[in-house]
């Protein structure tokens, strides 16, 4: 009887871990055919875009294609991810952005760029912010930021 009730035991805990692990509830980040989504802010006093990685499987910015729009107007140059120093850019971005970094961008993680007073147009106030995230040629995620 004791050995049954073990048995039991036993079962219904492997059980709760597989359905827990089957609907991502373990690990949100985890499961590969979890959308992917990102947030983001914009400082039109610096010029900043930094973007976080907030649900999904890991990407490989190496085949990402980062576009940015101002105010529906798309930037003169548009970064080449990863990059360091790019036209229209402030050298060093940071996180998978950078070359140096690990180029997975995982759950919680956050890439930062900063657009150039010599890139137009420029971020003002209110400006919004549109960053359009494309994986292989196909679209991955589009952010509509206001800049603060």
């Amino acid at each position: 009887m004791v050995g049954l009730t073990l048995l039991i035991g036993i079962t219904v805990t492997f059980g709760t871990l597989v359905g827990l692990g089957t609907v991502g509830l373990l690990d949100p980040g985890a499961s590969p055919d979890r959308p992917v989504r990102f947030s983001g802010s914009v400082s039109a006093e610096t010029g900043t875009i930094d973007l976080r990685h907030e649900a999904g499987p890991a990407v490989d910015v190496r085949a990402l294609t980062l576009r940015i729009e101002i105010d529906g107007q798309p930037l003169e140059h548009q970064p080449p991810i990863p990059f360091f120093s790019a036209k229209g850019f402030r050298s060093g971005p940071t996180g998978p952005f950078n070359p140096s970094a690990d180029p997975r961008w995982t759950v919680g993680e956050r890439a930062r760029l900063q657009v150039a007073g010599t890139n137009s147009p420029t971020i003002a106030e209110g400006s919004v912010v549109t960053v359009r995230i494309d994986r292989s040629d196909r679209p991955l995620i589009r952010l509509d930021l206001v800049a603060d």
